[in-house]
């Protein structure tokens, strides 16, 4: 699946009202670690079709980074029913980000 494009137009029919988990990466262009993760990121959507995958960039969006109290990035924040089940900041490993997400297979 591919990656989504989160804003505030669309958050909540994308993330709050998913029927699927959603893996939600909170990054910007200018941040280093956010773009060492990238690619990490890319392979988990192309793996995982039983969940969504969206980045937010919190440039654009900091309406979204405050409400979800992003203070560093990148952070990656897992929803699931609307509801957040878990966030981690900085950059992790796939097996890290994996262990993150529900398991469905």
């Amino acid at each position: 699946m591919s990656i989504i494009k989160i804003t505030k137009d669309n958050f909540q029919s994308e993330v709050l009202e998913s029927r699927v988990p959603v893996l939600a990466d909170f990054w910007a262009g200018w941040c280093g670690p956010c773009r060492m993760l990238a690619p990490v990121i890319d392979e988990i959507a192309a793996e995982r079709t039983d969940i969504k995958v969206g980045k937010i960039d919190v440039d654009e969006e900091p309406d979204l980074a405050r409400t979800y109290r992003i203070m560093s990035i990148p952070t990656l924040v897992v929803f699931q029913n609307g509801n957040v089940v878990n966030k981690s900041v900085g950059v992790l490993s796939k097996e890290e980000i994996l262990s993150m997400l529900p398991f469905s297979y």
